[in-house]
């Protein structure tokens, strides 16, 4: 049997190691997995008496405590949403959510319309959802998850199989889910998936009578409407609005209020008689009411519900204080020139959030799959169009000239032609060869060619870049936070200082000898005038928004940003620290050496290693398979990895006969009583012993990367003042690798706790990057300020455990985001 238990306070990987030995000595208890980064054991058991004595090892282990109540874990949602209309009311709505027991953190992106929330049981979702609907216009649309779509054909109803029924009027991904939701809760439904980008349902059902009811469900959702024959091939492609066709109504509604301001300014200035002025007062009402009406009724709703303190309270005032004094003109004015500004600020937000959601279209709509029938006992494939989320791994699709990668595969064929701008943000072509890796939303640039599907769409390079660039905007930075907070008090303190100036500052005129009266029109004139400058959204929206469009334009470059705190701590760093293998050098190792200890031959030091590495995750372990093609001959009895030394393995040959391999640091054989021979060298060096007797050492060459040296020159550039590398090879090649880089200094022979040291130190120097694999790097990447994986989009523990993931294999990319961070840093 198998389980996963959920653990908290585990604080360190070396005793992630320890906890997960312990539990592997425990009786009945086949296999155990400790992940430091996930906070998670995952066990394999004989026995409930097993499962319970680990459970016990666990909680007695130092500070861990097994979380047994899966469902009060922390959970993350996003809800998405509809009518928040201003920034302030964000911060507001924020504020209310953050009250509600049960909520850990709430963050209301005005921005995006979406609310992100960690909360702990589904009460207090529940309520959180009750909270926004009521705030204001505000309706939340649902959970904003895009679901899987399994589809099959329309002959398995009668028989209760699958079914594909194809709708419209699916407005959004969070309704998918609240529809799915709904349908999945019919009696005799046995699966349901809710696909919103395809405009699709999915369901397997018992019998008819399940399948008719969810498709009455469906049709009474909303204004969803499940299509039937020839209608289920309609497709209407969404066209890309501008500043006019996305703010229609308002931009009339301005319109038409210039066009009578402009009228009731000509009557009254210019043409004369008591019907003129009459007439310049109707123009005038109406330029008012044209503008005004959405903000007169927005401040009567807030007032009635207590909020008073509001920019629309603040416009309120000032108008109608305008139209009270007898300036008829300036109250239009001021209703006319906010309503301007927030077209403006519609206008940028737009702009904003296009240039992020413009990334959205890495995912293909579709993709073309090959499928082989056999008609008349010949075979011949067929090309189905399928949404990307119904690939399976091992399927074979078709990729045209121009169509986009679906899903991560391999290359089949001879070769093919690759543009990676979308993924990597550089204008570039890329060959690949037979085998090699494509990963989605890729570009083809050449002919057609065909792949197999290595990964499904939920684990592909480009779900992994939609699923960041959704949840950036709910990690907020300081600044953010401040002006969020900042707000809650400002609108109170300008309504107060407004009164200030309109009643108190007359009293300058009574200690000069005038009446209080004297100039109580001009003073009130004045305070309405520092209302109206002092409209608290602009301020509000301004932080958020540059900060948003600071990670929309690392996006473009390549760099995905998780939050607007990591792109402060971008900025503001000025050490860094990287890893040696897979980030300055390419980590595409091969053997370059061997050596022996007589009796053993290089054949046999080589074939022994290869064969215990087989049983490795580590980067190395592939030139050892590459190198000797007969690992596999020798089967592997046991095999132990320990973290940051090596391999113990157990091997068996062909003839029968047992062998003890140790492969791995000579610091590993030597505490294991095995005295390893002294060899210099710039390689990696892996020393291998066979049943106690030192046998000799291979050695693993690696490269530098082409743009390392001229990445360390950008980032020192952009203000880095000292680029460190931490590594656990040998001395020789780190020294090597750090001279070629043009580093400041290295430290070489680190083990994870050796390395996790070394990086505190070094972040007392003023703020750390540290750029590695974000894997075996886990707990040096918890303690950084901003935390960087290098590579593809290949690793999922690697985008898990950073706060920046370089899409390509540049390290130049990260001081292009740099730069951007340093940028928008100065804008904020």
């Amino acid at each position: 049997m198998k389980t996963t238990l959920n653990i908290e306070g585990l604080d360190c990987a070396a005793c992630a190691a320890e906890l997960e030995e312990e539990l592997g000595k425990i009786s009945g208890i086949n296999s155990a997995s400790v992940s430091f980064v996930a906070q998670k054991i995952f066990l394999e058991y004989e026995t409930d008496e097993a499962l319970l004595k680990a459970k016990d090892v666990a909680n007695h282990f130092e500070e861990v405590r097994v979380l047994e109540d899966t469902e009060n874990l922390p959970q993350k949602t996003t809800l998405n949403i509809e009518g928040l209309d201003c920034a302030a009311c964000a911060a507001e709505l924020e504020e209310e959510l953050g009250k509600i027991d049960g909520i850990i953190s709430a963050s209301v992106s005005f921005v995006m319309q979406k609310i992100a929330l960690e909360y702990e049981n589904e009460a207090a979702l529940k309520k959180a959802v009750d909270t926004a609907n009521r705030f204001e216009e505000v309706r939340v649309l649902s959970d904003g998850s895009e679901k899987e779509e399994a589809a099959e054909t329309d002959e398995k109803i009668e028989s209760g199989g699958k079914v594909v029924l194809k709708l419209e009027g699916l407005h959004c991904a969070a309704c998918a889910a609240e529809l799915e939701a709904q349908i999945a809760k019919i009696r005799g439904i046995r699966q349901v998936s809710v696909d919103f980008v395809g405009q699709k349902i999915s369901l397997e059902a018992e019998n008819k009578a399940a399948y008719e009811k969810a498709v009455k469900t469906a049709n009474h959702f909303e204004k969803v409407r499940v299509l039937n024959g020839d209608e289920a091939g309609k497709f209407v492609p969404q066209g890309k609005g501008n500043a006019f066709t996305e703010n229609k109504k308002q931009v009339i509604s301005i319109l038409v209020s210039c066009v009578f301001f402009a009228l009731g300014i000509v009557f009254a200035k210019w043409i004369p008689g008591n019907a003129a002025r009459i007439l310049s007062y109707v123009c005038y009402a109406i330029a008012y009411l044209s503008v005004g009406y959405p903000v007169l009724v927005s401040t009567v709703k807030n007032v009635a519900k207590g909020r008073v303190f509001d920019e629309n309270f603040l416009m309120t005032i000032a108008s109608v204080g305008a139209v009270i004094l007898g300036d008829y003109a300036e109250g239009v004015a001021v209703m006319l020139l906010y309503q301007i500004g927030e077209w403006l600020q519609a206008v940028a937000v737009g702009s904003s959030r296009r240039s992020v959601t413009d990334l959205m279209a890495l995912k293909s709509e579709s993709a073309n799959l090959i499928k082989e029938t056999e008609k008349d006992g010949k075979k011949t494939e067929e090309i189905v169009s399928v949404v990307p989320e119904k690939l399976k791994a091992g399927d074979i699709v078709l990729v045209r000239a121009g169509e986009k990668v679906p899903c991560d595969g391999v290359l089949i064929g001879a070769s093919a032609s690759l543009d990676t701008k979308s993924l990597t943000g550089e204008a570039e072509y890329r060959s690949v060869s037979e085998g090699e890796e494509i990963l989605s939303g890729c570009i083809n640039a050449g002919e057609v060619f065909r792949m197999r599907i290595t990964k499904e769409y939920k684990d592909s390079a480009v779900k992994r870049i939609l699923d960041l660039m959704e949840n950036s905007t709910a990690q907020k930075a300081q600044s953010e936070k401040f002006i969020t907070k900042f707000s809650r008090y400002y609108t109170p303190i300008v309504c107060i200082s407004a009164l200030a100036v309109a009643f108190l500052l007359p009293l300058i005129d009574v200690f000069k000898g005038l009446s209080y009266t004297t100039n109580l029109a001009r003073w009130m004139s004045a305070a309405l005038n520092f209302l109206v400058i002092s409209c608290p959204c602009a301020l509000i929206i301004s932080v958020p928004l540059t900060y948003f469009s600071g990670l929309g334009a690392c996006a473009r470059e390549g760099v995905l940003v998780k939050g607007s705190t990591y792109l402060d701590a971008l900025a503001k760093a000025e050490t860094i620290a990287l890893d040696k293998t897979g980030t300055l050098t390419k980590g595409d190792f091969s053997v370059t050496k061997v050596h022996a200890n007589q009796p053993f031959t290089k054949e046999d030091v080589l074939a022994f290693a290869a064969a215990a590495e087989k049983n490795s995750t580590h980067p190395l372990a592939r030139a050892f398979a590459a190198a000797d093609s007969a690992a596999d001959k020798k089967k592997t009895i046991s095999a132990e990895e320990i973290a940051g030394n090596g391999i113990k393995a157990t091997l068996e040959s062909a003839d029968g006969k047992t062998y003890e391999v140790l492969c791995g640091k000579a610091a590993f054989l030597e505490n294991n009583g095995i005295k390893t021979e002294p060899i210099e060298s710039t390689n990696t060096l892996t020393y291998v012993s066979v049943n106690g007797e030192y046998a000799g050492c291979v050695e693993i060459g690696d490269t530098l990367r082409e743009t390392a040296k001229s990445a360390i020159a950008d980032l020192k550039a952009t203000g880095v003042k000292k680029a460190v590398m931490l590594t656990g090879d040998s001395a020789g090649r780190a020294e090597s690798v750090a001279a070629q880089a043009g580093l400041d200094d290295w430290k070489a022979g680190l083990l994870p706790d050796e390395k996790l040291a070394e990086a505190n130190e070094l972040k007392k120097q003023g703020g750390l990057i540290y750029v590695g694999d974000g894997i075996n790097d886990a707990p040096v990447m918890a303690t950084a300020d901003c935390a960087v994986s290098m590579g593809k989009l290949g690793a999922a523990a690697a985008v898990e455990a950073s706060d920046l993931v370089l899409v390509s294999d540049d390290l130049s990319a990260l001081a292009k985001g740099r730069r951007l961070a340093k940028k928008t840093q100065k804008i904020v």
